[in-house]
């Protein structure tokens, strides 16, 4: 069966076909870093790591590439508020970051981790590219701003007719900006804040073109995957392809994948039940590294793996003791196959076939992971009940030699 992956761009799964054959690139938008990590933080690293994992089953070489976003408003407010430089604001929340994705068996797996304050001549040409193509205009105090009614494709991604775009919001006045949906590409320096030389005077880059001109710089201009949350395919996502393909003439990325979110479920008060997005507005984020220290890395990247990436992430302590159920019967199969020394007999590598079919198949389906994870324990019940038939858990010598035992190592795609 030949993977398939369902695209945002076209709303349509469509067969896998990298743009360079053998090759995969993947940019997964990374953290903004002022705040500690949370859940929602390791959504995206955990399935994209199981993606190329995926992937390079398949045989694929895959460059994955996840941006740390360290120059931005909320740094420079949080910097502000703590009464430190926005620069070590940004390394002492990304050093947290990176320790989660180790604790995850993630961060190995990523092979760049670019920080656009590393990367700010290449934003510039980009930024100047646009301005000499009639793409991007400047402003008398040093801004620069995308001019989206130049795109005639704007809005192709996110399915919204210009009309419909608000990113920067309606009110032009002072601005120097022509659209309301215009958005900056270059921000004039402001009292305090950090800045770099640029033609258009001291400044610093927008969020939005410091994706494109970290992707393409380690990706190229066309790559294969470019992935993050729902809520980034406006303006975010929208934003970086009109930008990059204006820019090059050339398709950005081909396959978009959009993961779902995270949604809390809790009781009230009055002990009915309520669910609700998760997002620091709300108050109700979950710091990802108690959680990790509290249930374990296996529980968390279960717990993301268990729905299919598109959909919504439910969490909630019902929730949790399910996952740890779960996992439980693995941890029980393992010690029950170690135990009684059972090695891999044709017998059982003919039961388990069917299961890795399935498994396979299912991750062909657009990676879906959950129905992946349902062949497994389908086996795990295949493997027990073969046990009891065969009786060689009251004759554990007759099964094997200790040297025939499985370890108690995980597959080479979940991680």
């Amino acid at each position: 069966m030949r993977l398939r992956v369902y695209n945002t761009l076209t709303g349509e799964k469509e067969v896998f076909e990298p743009v360079v054959p053998g090759r995969v690139g993947i940019y997964l938008c990374g953290p903004t870093v002022y705040k500690p990590p949370h859940l929602g933080h390791l959504v995206g690293p955990v399935i994209f790591d199981t993606i190329k994992r995926y992937l390079v089953h398949k045989g694929f070489q895959v460059t994955w590439v996840v941006n740390i976003t360290d120059v931005d408003d909320k740094i420079i407010a949080e910097a502000q508020n703590r009464g430190m430089d926005f620069s070590a604001l940004a390394e002492e929340q990304t050093r947290l970051y990176m320790q989660v994705l180790a604790d995850l068996g993630v961060k190995d797996q990523i092979d760049h981790f670019p920080r656009a304050s590393q990367h700010i001549q290449q934003i510039i040409e980009l930024v100047d590219c646009l301005i000499r193509k009639g793409h991007a205009y400047t402003t008398e105090h040093g801004d620069v701003w995308f001019d989206t009614t130049s795109d005639p494709d704007y809005g192709k991604l996110s399915h919204r007719r210009l009309e419909e775009q608000e990113s920067g919001g309606r009110d032009l006045a002072g601005s120097g900006k022509r659209h309301p949906s215009d958005f900056a590409l270059w921000k004039s320096a402001k009292p305090g804040e950090p800045a770099w030389k640029s033609p258009w005077g001291m400044g610093r880059p927008g969020w939005h073109i410091e994706c494109s001109a970290m992707s393409m710089k380690y990706l190229g201009e066309t790559f294969d995957i470019h992935g993050g949350g729902d809520d980034l395919k406006f303006p975010h996502h929208e934003n970086e392809r009109a930008q990059s393909e204006c820019c090059t003439g050339k398709t950005f990325v081909k396959y978009w994948l959009h993961n779902g979110l995270t949604r809390i479920r809790t009781k009230a008060a009055s002990g009915e039940w309520k669910t609700e997005k998760m997002s620091k507005s709300l108050g109700n984020t979950l710091d990802a590294r108690s959680l990790i220290d509290t249930h374990g890395p296996d529980v968390i990247r279960y717990l993301l793996l268990s729905t299919h990436y598109r959909s919504p992430i439910e969490f909630s302590e019902e929730v949790l003791g399910n996952v740890k159920k779960a996992l439980a019967v693995f941890a029980r199969l393992f010690e029950r196959v170690e135990r009684i020394g059972a090695g891999a007999d044709e017998g059982t590598c003919e039961l388990v076939q069917p299961y890795e079919t399935k498994f396979l198949a299912s991750m062909d389906d657009d990676f879906n992971t959950a129905g992946a994870i349902a062949s497994l324990h389908e086996c795990a019940g295949a493997i027990n009940a073969r046990i009891e038939k065969t009786g060689v858990e009251k004759n554990p010598g007759s099964a094997g030699s200790p040297g025939d035992r499985p370890g108690r190592t995980t597959g080479p795609i979940f991680g």
